[in-house]
């Protein structure tokens, strides 16, 4: 019913940038919220940043000042600017989104979908 489709992911040095991109796609009625969660090796899945309809943003503090959520509301897409990477952001970075079918489906309330991942990998 939606796919969620990532794209961005890569190797880089520490200190440096990647940008990850977010598309949601299929019987979407309207995006209540997304976010970027991310699970490195061994760890849980952890919240790095969400941003709501509204355009409110949440960062968890060892990103904050270096990462930035953003969406594009018409185009069902939320990007990740990821600056100044440390070794320590290595993971695989997973979309999430909340959001509302359309009524064909015949599925009321809201729903939480999960792209597929898209793998990190900071070097020192």
């Amino acid at each position: 019913q939606v796919q969620l489709v990532e794209s961005g992911g890569g190797l880089v040095q520490a200190g440096g940038s990647l940008r990850l991109s977010c598309v949601a796609s299929g019987s979407i009625f309207s995006i209540n919220s997304m976010g970027w969660y991310r699970q490195a090796p061994g760890k849980q899945r952890d919240l790095v940043a969400h941003i709501s309809s509204g355009g409110s943003t949440t960062y968890v503090d060892s990103v904050k000042g270096r990462f930035t959520i953003s969406r594009d509301t018409a185009k069902n897409t939320v990007l990740l600017q990821m600056d100044s990477l440390k070794p320590e952001d290595t993971a695989v970075y997973y979309c999430n989104a909340e959001l509302r079918l359309d009524r064909t489906t015949g599925v009321i309330g809201l729903v939480e979908y999960w792209g597929q991942g898209t793998q990190v990998t900071v070097s020192s």
